[in-house]
């Protein structure tokens, strides 16, 4: 049915929200499927003390990505065909998930520590394969983190540091020479900025809640007609 200008501002609006989860989701997906089953990271489940901590952080990875490509193809596919039963099932799913982000969020909080303590541990344990194999992949996970956290591998120090072409570009004078090391730079960010971390879950839960508004109002913009009335002439 055709849409007006509203359905159409909610319908482009989906479809970009569809987009951007579904870039995150194969990256989260595939950088955990290529972790989980690389040759490179079979070293990991050797050991107990990395194990556990590698273990959960890349399954946290695999089941993340798919859960959200399995929303993309609702969102995706209810949105393109306009189909109202399974745009409803979307707004279902995108609502578990908002649920899911308030537990989560609620949890990081109140444990911040130990959460802080083992994203590092699986920093490190990212940055320890990019060191002994120098893959691309790797390396441009690092590259990322270190960017967005502006800090350098595990020793701080450019010059020295065995992933220095992973550190970002010095800001200041004294940055050649010394950074904040990552390690303990992810654990300030869970203790000491815990206002910055509860920033990124509700800038999601904001998106989410986008995308649910616009879907409801989609849903019922698709919502079926009722049958025609016919007069019987006698």
């Amino acid at each position: 049915m055709a849409l007006d200008g509203c359905g159409l501002l909610c319908k482009y609006t989906l479809l970009m929200f569809n987009l951007i989860f579904a870039l995150v989701g194969f990256v989260f997906l595939g950088l955990g499927l290529w972790l989980r089953f690389s040759d490179g990271t079979r070293v990991f489940y050797e050991f107990d003390d990395f194990s556990s901590t590698f273990n959960m952080a890349v399954t946290v990875l695999i089941i993340t990505g798919l859960v959200m490509l399995i929303v993309v193809v609702f969102g995706v596919y209810s949105t393109c065909n306009e189909k109202r039963c399974t745009l409803l099932t979307f707004s279902a799913l995108v609502t578990i998930l908002a649920g899911a982000l308030v537990v989560f969020g609620v949890i990081a909080n109140s444990r911040k520590q130990e959460i802080g303590f083992r994203i590092a541990d699986f920093y490190y344990s990212i940055y320890s394969l990019c060191v002994a194999n120098s893959h691309p992949v790797l390396a441009v996970t690092l590259t990322f983190i270190q960017k967005l956290l502006h800090c350098c591998g595990a020793t701080g120090i450019p010059s020295l540091d065995f992933a220095k072409e992973t550190c970002p570009d010095p800001d200041s004078f004294s940055d050649p020479f010394t950074m904040d090391a990552c390690p303990g730079v992810i654990v300030d960010v869970f203790i000491n900025k815990a206002p910055l971390v509860m920033g990124l879950f509700v800038g999601t839960g904001v998106i989410l809640l986008l995308a649910l508004i616009c879907s409801s109002i989609l849903a019922k913009k698709l919502k079926t007609p009722s049958s025609p009335q016919y007069i019987i002439l006698t």
